[in-house]
């Protein structure tokens, strides 16, 4: 009776729906993948039970069958074109997933699940319930007429969006550019827009409609590096090659660009007001954009300071020439090169003036030829050195690698560690260009420390908050690396000194 009971197809198909939704919906409800893997089996003994049984799923049920077994069929076809569309929206996740990209495929993924939802439930009207599905497709045509009308501008966003991510102009996290000057990151793509952060951090939601019939660039691709463009005017007091050479040294001073591709200086135009120059570069990412321009702008106006240069007024606008008396006083009131370097240097901003003018007086001056290597890793420097002009590169070898710490431009100083702290360089210093540096000896400062000892207290103090600010410059100085307390500093310069 048992044996016999067993081998009735109704029981066998109870129990085959019963273990296998304990299986995947109890035992393996945490396990994505195991879950697929018994859905698979599942489907797959489903319809090797149903096609030994006789009964074709996908084939309308004779009708001469008794209601019993019409009853029984209907359900375990629906049951079994049920499980086939889980099986294949499993598959549909599985491929976004794979591909690394869920949050941009979710709307195809949509499309694609409620297309198959769609083609099982019409599977199910047309073999379970015997509805002929074309003419329920032409009833139901003349709603979706006024459905679609209706909702015109809904579908023409749906649609839009539909094209939008089968071409692909963006992703998410892309950084886009709308003809109409709209731009920020894209954050999200729906069925009816797209949701951009801008620069301000503010949300800007874009019908799909509007952004499928807008010009757009993409600043993210082919890749997150931006290309940028900085125009420099300068007074044609000079050769415009030499003046082309000085931007050079500009480019070559920043950290915040690329180094590949090489940036380019462009000389644009020259006439008797300007000679006017396009420089090219490129940062790694869009967010760097605005700290490159600053930096560049910082190093334009170094950089032309030390060439002897001017900056040239707007096209149009009317310049005066300098006055020669206004000239010859600034000349009495600055007297020198050291004495204009020593009052940009923070280091140096406690010193009263008589101090600044006994270091201007005794500082040295010294040129290094391209490629120089001016001081070697861990050697211990005994002077202060100040860029005039020209850029070095500051890299520190670690194990087998080289490592740029940093590139210094005119008004930059190094050696300090050495001179105040008593430590080696933190990397290789090397001249990337023609440099002019002038140095500030161990000899020169210590008769001012002597002299006024609480100056030691003054340079601890600013040392210590530079290297709060450079952290990255000192990481090789044990009693720096988490930040030393100004006493500790102030102590290093009088034990140096011997105060």
């Amino acid at each position: 009776m048992s044996i016999a009971l067993l081998g009735d197809p109704i029981v066998q198909f109870c129990i085959l729906v019963v273990v296998g939704t304990f299986v995947s919906r109890i035992m393996l409800r945490r396990q994505r993948a195991g879950r697929l893997i018994s859905q698979i089996i599942f489907f797959v003994s489903l319809t090797v039970l149903l096609l030994y049984h006789g009964i074709v799923p996908y084939e309308p049920s004779p009708p001469e069958n008794s209601v019993a077994l019409r009853t029984f069929t209907g359900v375990a076809k629906i049951i079994w074109w049920v499980n086939g569309a889980w099986v294949l929206i499993a598959f549909v996740r599985l491929f976004l997933i794979f591909e690394r990209k869920p949050r941009e495929g979710r709307l195809i993924q949509d499309l694609v699940v409620g297309i198959i939802y769609l083609g099982a439930i019409l599977s199910i009207v047309g073999d379970v319930f015997s509805v002929p599905i074309g003419t329920l497709i032409a009833t139901s045509g003349v709603f979706a007429i006024i459905l679609g009308l209706a909702l015109q501008s809904t579908l023409s966003d749906v649609f839009s969006g539909i094209a939008l991510n089968l071409g692909r102009p963006y992703s998410v996290g892309d950084w886009i550019v709308l003809e109409n000057d709209i731009q920020g990151r894209v954050v999200e793509t729906n069925w009816r827009a797209t949701q951009l952060l801008s620069g301000t951090n503010d949300l800007v939601v874009i019908p799909n409609s509007v952004l499928a019939k807008t010009r757009l660039t993409n600043y993210s691709s082919p890749d997150e590096s931006h290309g940028v463009t900085v125009t420099v005017r300068i007074q044609p007091t000079t050769q415009p090659s030499i003046v082309a050479d000085v931007m050079q040294n500009v480019l070559i001073s920043c950290n915040f660009i690329q180094k590949t591709p090489e940036p380019t200086v462009a000389i644009d135009s020259i006439d008797e007001q300007a000679i006017e120059l396009q420089l090219s570069f490129r940062v790694r990412d869009m967010s760097q954009t605005t700290a490159a321009k600053n930096e560049i702008y910082d190093l334009l106006y170094r950089h032309v300071k030390a060439a002897g240069l001017k900056f040239a007024g707007a096209p149009g606008a009317i310049t005066f020439p300098t006055d020669y008396k206004s000239d010859a006083t600034g000349r009495q009131q600055n007297p020198g090169t050291p004495w204009r370097l020593l009052n940009n240097i923070p280091l140096f901003s406690s010193l009263t003036e008589d101090e600044k003018e006994h270091l201007a007086t005794h500082m040295q001056r010294r040129t290094y030829h391209k490629d120089a290597v001016i001081a070697e890793q861990d050697a211990r420097l005994r002077s202060l050195t100040i860029m005039r002009s020209g850029v070095v590169s500051v890299t520190r070898r670690e194990g087998h690698r080289q490592i740029e710490l940093t590139r210094l431009a005119p008004g930059d100083y190094f050696g300090e560690n050495g001179l105040l702290m008593g430590n080696g360089e933190v990397g290789t210093v090397r001249a990337l260009t023609f440099v002019v540096t002038y140095e500030i000896g161990e000899d020169c400062l210590s008769p001012l420390l002597h002299d006024r000892p609480a100056l030691a207290e003054e340079l601890g103090a600013i040392m210590a908050k530079r290297i709060e600010a450079e952290r990255h410059l000192f990481a090789s100085a044990d009693m720096l690396v988490n930040g030393a307390p100004v006493s500790t500093l102030s102590s290093r310069i009088k034990h140096l000194f011997q105060l």
